[in-house]
């Protein structure tokens, strides 16, 4: 397992992450309920078992399972003994709590209120990384930000994030945690997979330049890339890409993506969703790969993408296969790039 800087912080977390959407059994939970299924007796095994592999970095969230997620993910560490200091611990806020107009969003109070509860559920006196989940249109992100500045302050919070905005949007938010002295983002959890590119157009580019460890959510593309489906088949019954067809993807690029995949999976005699795992940990902007599992014989295979180094051929190969079609912006930039000498790079002939 190897261990990757956050950010531009201090801290390191290992590259893969067990995420805990799969951890519930609230039937209850509406919309969450088809993903999170495990109760406390499976939950336990499979934190263990990611702790046993060298996984520092659990990600959840306050709406998983309607906070039962968050719950659980408290109790297996107590009831595994493991020491506060040896993990890192993610959750968000800004998904819909509550029946309510103020159970949801990034406003200072919805935060404020949203940090105590998830600490409570969670049995622990810091959370390491708060994220903010999703977009909210409506507060100012000087309040956002601002809330989330004196959550650190209180040392309630080490370090805070956000996931699913815009470029442009987080862009506009460390401008203006940098001109007040706030506690800035340090962190992009975002949607990315070999079927799903899309962030390589500005997403990247912004983590690069400011320093943001990105973390990926879906390296599967909800179990689209387990090897399981194919044209015209659905998958096995139960799979969640069967009955929850997210994240969006292109599909007939992601027939072609999981063909490749098979090859190079068959020729290693490993699994097609090993092979997507590695192409993520080869990228040397991702920080970290969350990955969820409901059996110990699921997170052993994608934990066994660790061992993998594609060689620059394979690489070459699924890049190819998985190349995102040129817009405005990318093709433009392209012509204009190539008028321009290269850098001088001091050493070099």
């Amino acid at each position: 397992m190897k261990y990757n800087q956050l950010g531009r912080t201090g801290l390191f977390v290992s590259e893969l992450c067990l995420g805990t959407m799969t951890f519930g059994g609230n039937p209850d939970a509406g919309y969450w309920a088809a993903m999170g299924t495990l109760t406390q007796d499976a939950v336990d095994p499979l934190v263990e078992r990611a702790l046993a592999a060298g996984i520092n970095f659990i990600d959840t969230a306050n709406v998983y399972s309607n906070g039962e997620a968050e719950r659980l993910l408290g109790r297996s560490l107590r009831n595994l003994g493991v020491a506060r200091n040896d993990l890192v611990i993610a959750t968000k806020c800004a998904l819909p709590m509550g029946a309510g107009p103020n159970g949801q969003g990034a406003s200072r109070s919805h935060i404020l209120d949203s940090v105590k509860q998830s600490l409570e559920r969670l049995q622990l006196d810091h959370i390491d990384l708060y994220q903010i989940h999703a977009n909210d249109c409506v507060t100012p992100l000087e309040e956002t930000l601002r809330a989330l500045d004196d959550l650190v302050s209180q040392g309630l919070v080490r370090y805070v994030g956000v996931s699913n905005w815009r470029a442009a949007k987080i862009a506009k938010a460390l401008g203006i945690s940098a001109a007040a002295r706030y506690a800035r983002f340090e962190t992009l959890q975002a949607f990315y997979s070999i079927a799903g590119r899309d962030i390589e157009r500005e997403h990247v580019p912004l983590a690069n330049d400011e320093q943001l460890g990105l973390l990926i959510w879906s390296p599967l593309a909800g179990g689209l890339l387990s090897g399981k489906f194919g044209p015209g088949a659905t998958g096995p019954e139960g799979a969640r890409r069967s009955n929850f067809d997210y994240p969006i993807v292109d599909m007939d690029r992601a027939w072609a993506c999981i063909a490749e995949m098979r090859h190079i999976g068959e020729a290693r005699g490993v699994s097609v969703a090993r092979i997507a795992l590695a192409w993520l940990l080869a990228k040397p902007h991702v920080t970290s790969v969350i990955i969820g599992a409901k059996r110990l014989n699921q997170l052993e295979d994608n934990i066994g993408a660790t061992d993998i180094d594609l060689t620059v051929e394979e690489l070459a190969r699924l890049d190819a296969v998985s190349q995102l079609p040129p817009e405005y912006g990318d093709w433009v930039t392209g012509v204009d790039q190539a008028r321009r000498p290269a850098p001088f790079v001091p050493g070099q002939a």
